[in-house]
């Protein structure tokens, strides 16, 4: 059992940056899949990038490749999102997940362990 707790988000102007990031306690982050995912009002969860664990591998969503980083900490057991270059559409609310496995999985149902969620806004 892990618990997910995100911090970090804000309101930003157009092109600004942000720095998420999801503090675990429990077991070792290196042990699971973790993913982060964006909820807009009135829309669908949606991936926005994972990273494999214990492997290194990590992937994109298209909509913020090239402007989102994801890594992790293991000496304090986090992940971050790293976000630069944003824009309206990419207002909404952010989570972290973790699944129990180390490979890569894009659709929400894959995971077990979810965050609060943390509200990122870009105003234009």
């Amino acid at each position: 059992q892990i618990q997910l707790v995100e911090s970090g988000g804000g309101l930003v102007q157009v092109g600004g940056s942000l720095r998420l990031s999801c503090a675990s306690s429990g077991r070792a982050l290196s042990a699971y899949a973790m993913a982060w995912f964006r909820q807009a009002p009135g829309k669908e969860r949606e991936f926005v990038a994972a990273s494999s664990g214990n492997i290194g591998s990590t992937l994109y969503a298209d909509s913020v490749k090239d402007r989102f980083t994801i890594s992790r900490d293991s000496a304090k057991n986090s992940l971050y999102l790293q976000m630069d270059g944003l824009k309206p559409a990419d207002t909404a609310v952010y989570y972290c997940a973790a699944r129990p496995d180390l490979f890569i999985r894009t659709t929400s149902i894959d995971y077990s362990y979810w965050g609060q969620g943390t509200q990122v806004s870009v105003s234009s």
